[in-house]
């Protein structure tokens, strides 16, 4: 009789490591409270004072005011995953960077049960600390799972996103519910709740995460991560330190031209542009250069589908609630409930996506991860014909269908399916190993970036409309997708091939690796 000697962190779940599951549990809790409460946020804010139903009072804050701290908050809680990879990085590894994110978070959203609007701002910045260590770390954790070549990263990255979205679907069909029936604090409250369930769940599923996510700057494999001397280093190189200068100045124009704000976020941007300037000059080969470089350069593709992408919990929000005819046999939708379209069509969409480009890969097919992302942009870009047909309803008759809804979150959901989880994936494959967690973090401010346009693109509306707004969207996300996809062979090039012999392994495979690495 055969002997199952596989280690707990070793067993698979349907093809994949049980560990992956146990950071989908996880991450599916988080998402959760996060997409609950945003979700509410704008909605909240722009409630009046009084209140208007049985939800209670709320802020009184103008659709502009709201949509702006809305775009801050955002991209603050995505921003933040740099710092919270460079804590992982230098000082305690992910896994217990996960870890003290989830117990943040869990304080945070209690905190946010209270009404006073001092527990309103620390509740809320409570809740971005906390997804900055928790969210770059939790992803890079996930790649961990695989070794180099695996073909099932990518599958095991879409089974992780619908984890993801599980969340934003259960949060955007009963947070609205509870909300309804208990008021806006109680779906605050309602997020701590599961975030609190995440939290045991990770606790408890330490068994097989025991060989990821764990202290690795004093191995003797890894360099020691110096964040300091790199920035040392760039006091020494002239042209390095002009460019900086620039960026600089750059940040100090912002702060006097636009808002204090805006003046400290391109003084962090400029710190962030610095370090990724010397760990450039930093890496000693000119392939993992090269594919550093590409790195970066996909972060654009990820700011330019999230500026438009988080139209979902801003201005189309709004426009939910104002001009859609949410009435379905005899029942007015609540307008959070339409947040669910989106995570309902992942689930829906997710394996199936990952099973198509899987094949295609097999099938020595265009199947690379600068493709699918690219194509991703202008998927979710005529997504946004469909809110033009809205605008052009409403124009008309004073009310738009919800249909047009539907069908621009299923086509969001589907180039969505062709990016996100595929960024994840690609960064785990050509970010620098003793960077990893850093550049997961770079990618989710390149994502927090994209949340921030989104917030100014849905305040532009006030002045334009929301018809020029969708239009102008819809073109902008298709040409800058069709030019990726021109740009495809020379950005694949800086890849090294990173991507053209991946093959399915399983746990047997995985052991070998581990013994030839010991």
């Amino acid at each position: 009789m055969a002997v199952n000697t596989l280690k707990p962190h070793q067993k698979e779940l349907w093809g994949q490591p049980i560990g992956l599951y146990i950071l989908f549990l996880t991450e599916m809790w988080e998402r959760f409270s996060y997409y609950g409460m945003r979700a509410l946020l704008v909605l909240y804010m722009t409630t009046s004072t009084l209140g208007d139903d049985a939800r209670g009072a709320g802020l009184g804050w103008t659709s502009q005011e709201a949509l702006a701290l809305y775009g801050w908050y955002t991209m603050l809680v995505y921003v933040m995953s740099i710092p919270g990879g460079m804590i992982a990085d230098k000082l305690i590894g992910q896994k217990k960077a996960v870890l003290y994110g989830a117990i943040i978070l869990c304080i945070g959203h209690g905190v946010l049960i209270l009404t006073d609007i001092w527990a309103f701002y620390t509740g809320l910045g409570l809740v971005i600390l906390g997804v900055g260590l928790l969210k770059p770390n939790i992803s890079t954790m996930v790649g961990g799972l695989y070794k180099e070549g695996d073909i099932r990263r990518d599958k095991g990255f879409s089974i992780f996103y619908i984890g993801i979205n599980t969340g934003a679907l259960l949060a955007t069909m009963v947070i609205g519910a509870v909300v309804a029936k208990w008021g806006w604090h109680a779906g605050f409250g309602l997020a701590g709740i599961v975030m609190l369930l995440g939290l045991i769940n990770y606790v408890f599923g330490q068994k097989y995460l025991k060989k990821v996510g764990n202290f690795v700057s004093s191995s003797k494999d890894v360099d020691e991560v110096s964040y300091v001397k790199l920035y040392s280093k760039l006091l020494s190189s002239p042209k390095q330190l002009l460019i900086v200068g620039i960026l600089f100045l750059s940040s100090i124009y912002g702060w006097y031209t636009l808002e204090w704000g805006f003046g400290l976020l391109f003084l962090f941007l400029t710190a962030i542009a610095a370090l990724l300037i010397m760990i450039y000059k930093e890496l000693d080969s000119q392939i993992f250069k090269d594919r550093f470089l590409v790195l970066l350069l996909s972060f654009i593709m990820v700011i330019i589908f999230w500026g438009a992408f988080e139209q979902a919990g801003g201005l189309m929000n709004l426009y939910t609630e104002s001009k859609t005819d949410r009435v379905l046999l005899g029942w007015t939708i609540p307008t959070v409930m339409y947040q669910s379209l989106n995570a309902g069509f992942i689930i829906i969409f997710a394996t199936i996506v990952a099973g198509f480009w899987a094949k295609r890969k097999l099938k020595g097919k265009e199947a690379s991860s600068l493709f699918k992302m690219a194509l991703g942009i202008i998927i979710m870009g005529f997504g946004f014909l469909f809110m033009v047909f809205a605008a052009m309803e409403f124009e008309k008759s004073g009310t738009s269908s919800m249909i047009w809804l539907v069908l621009a979150y299923l086509f969001h959901t589907i180039g969505e399916l062709c990016i996100s989880p595929v960024a994840l994936s690609f960064i785990t494959k050509l970010a620098p190993v003793k960077y990893a967690s850093l550049m997961m973090g770079v990618y989710f401010a390149a994502t927090g970036l994209g949340n921030k346009v989104a917030g100014l693109v849905g305040e532009s509306a006030s002045h334009y409309g929301e018809y020029a707004v969708f239009s102008g969207i819809l073109i902008f996300t298709v040409i800058m997708g069709t030019l990726f996809i021109l740009l495809l062979k020379p950005l694949k090039r800086l890849t090294h091939a990173a991507e053209d012999n991946e093959r399915i392994m399983h746990s047997d495979e995985a052991e070998g690796f581990e013994l030839a690495d010991n």
